[in-house]
């Protein structure tokens, strides 16, 4: 009796072992496969599975440039569909690879299916390659005869086979029907929460008197009158009379220089040249005004974080706050804040060191959007746009109290573009949802109003 216990014992060990190493030679084929390339809507996607999980179903995962986003659909099985991008790129595609057209579509659905099916034939190939290794490592381990170490391999490598396709194949086989139903990254993923954004407490501090305003098309004056006697340059960069700068100019018998520059970017304007209407201009921040100046405002960022493409992605697809759309932006402020440091390090290093007013963006929806309901703009996005805007604006508010600078902040509130007297120019006016003269006024009050605060407010 006791043999036969042991015996027993003996086997049940053995089975036991075999299962435990089986397991892990698929857990470690889960780790090893790696991750398939598909292209979609010009965009490329890394398609995986997730760790194994207790749960019998749930969702998927979605990796958006470091941010770990739940699927909104589940997926049936232990282990189930990852995604990874790692950077969107912006262009015409992109309206596509995030809304829903059909065409783009149908691309989107036979990529991820296409990747996935490949992802676990390779998965199936990782796993009986590792069983191999481990169940041979056993049998040596065991000091088992050939005859009886290819019997361990051999059922050793049946097994993990066997629990492979039993277990993982589960969302294996359903998971490309769920895949099948996705027609955009935000039915994938679903919409995140907006965060909210508080408006930090402004000090009161000291004055200056010679300025040069360095920037994009708000503090060009887009869409106004131009200059008088415009050089080439004012003419490129799209600089208007009604500019803050010149309101600043008349208003207080300052020299202030207009800089800014339609397009402009920190990397592509403010700190390397810019190409605009034809001309190679320089660097803004190397300009002689800059450096004689006791007063550098600057106006920058919409370009940077691609504002006017988020406007119209937001317009054209069906929720402005979805998870791809969301990510996309946060990458894009993520650059935009190490371009601002860059840029902050350069004003600090100015021979006369001048002080520094960094103006934050205007809100141009204030007063209600009724006028841009036949464009798809609804409450529920211009939500969305606002969060993104508030963030964009504590980039630049954060920004100015590391360096010592003081911010701008320009009081839009009733003015939009639908209201009776709206600050910002309307969807047919030359520059859309840039200021108009009366905005521009605003803009340079709040700069007035910003020399009153102490550095950093």
């Amino acid at each position: 009796m006791s043999r036969v216990l042991r015996r027993t014992a003996i086997t049940a060990a053995w089975v036991v072992l075999i299962v435990g190493v089986a397991a892990g030679a698929i857990a470690a084929a889960l780790w090893l496969t790696p991750m398939q390339q598909v292209s979609a809507a010009g965009q490329t996607v890394r398609v995986g599975v997730t760790a194994p999980s207790w749960s019998l179903s749930g969702p998927g995962e979605l990796d958006l440039f470091g941010q770990r986003i739940p699927t909104a659909i589940d997926f049936a099985g232990p282990v189930r569909p990852r995604l990874a991008l790692d950077r969107i790129t912006m262009g015409a595609q992109l309206s596509q690879f995030v809304g829903d057209p059909a065409a783009a579509a149908g691309r989107l659905q036979d990529a991820l299916v296409d990747g996935w099916k490949r992802f676990f034939v390779w998965q199936v190939v990782v796993a009986g390659l590792a069983a191999l290794v481990l169940f041979g490592a056993l049998a040596g381990w065991a000091r088992r005869g050939w005859r009886r170490s290819v019997v361990i391999i051999l059922v050793g490598l049946m097994v993990t086979e066997g629990l492979n396709l039993g277990a993982i194949m589960v969302t294996a086989y359903s998971a490309p029907d769920k895949l099948r139903q996705v027609d955009s990254l935000t039915a994938l993923t679903g919409a995140v929460p907006l965060p909210d954004v508080a408006v930090p407490p402004r000090p009161v501090g000291g004055k200056v008197s010679r300025v040069a305003v360095i920037g994009d098309s708000t503090a060009a004056g887009l869409g106004n009158p131009p200059l008088q006697n415009p050089t080439a340059a004012d003419t490129a960069c799209g600089r208007s009379r009604n500019a803050f700068a010149v309101s600043l100019e008349s208003a207080d018998g300052w020299d202030v220089t207009n800089l800014a520059c339609s397009g402009a970017t920190i990397r592509a304007g403010l700190l390397g040249p810019q190409q605009a209407g034809g001309m190679s201009l320089p660097p803004q921040v190397s300009a002689d005004a800059v450096a004689q100046a006791d007063l550098v405002v600057v106006s920058i960022g919409a370009n940077d974080v691609n504002w006017s493409w988020m406007l119209r992605l937001c317009a054209g697809t069906g929720d402005c706050a979805s998870s791809a759309l969301q990510a996309y932006y946060q990458q894009q402020l993520a650059d935009f804040s190490q371009d601002l440091l860059q840029l902050a390090a350069q004003l600090q290093q100015l021979p006369r060191h001048p002080a520094v007013i960094i103006n934050e963006y205007y809100d141009p929806f204030s007063g209600g959007t009724g006028c841009l309901k036949g464009l798809g703009v609804t409450d529920e996005k211009v939500e969305a746009l606002h969060s993104d805007l508030d963030a964009l604006n504590q980039v630049l508010a954060k920004a100015a109290a590391a360096a010592g600078f003081r911010t701008a902040s320009p009081d839009f509130d009733g003015h939009g573009v639908c209201s009776a007297q709206p600050y910002v120019q309307g969807v047919d006016d030359p520059a859309p949802f840039h200021p108009t003269a009366a905005g521009q006024l605003v803009i340079a009050l709040a700069v007035e109003q910003a020399l009153r605060t102490a550095p950093g407010g």
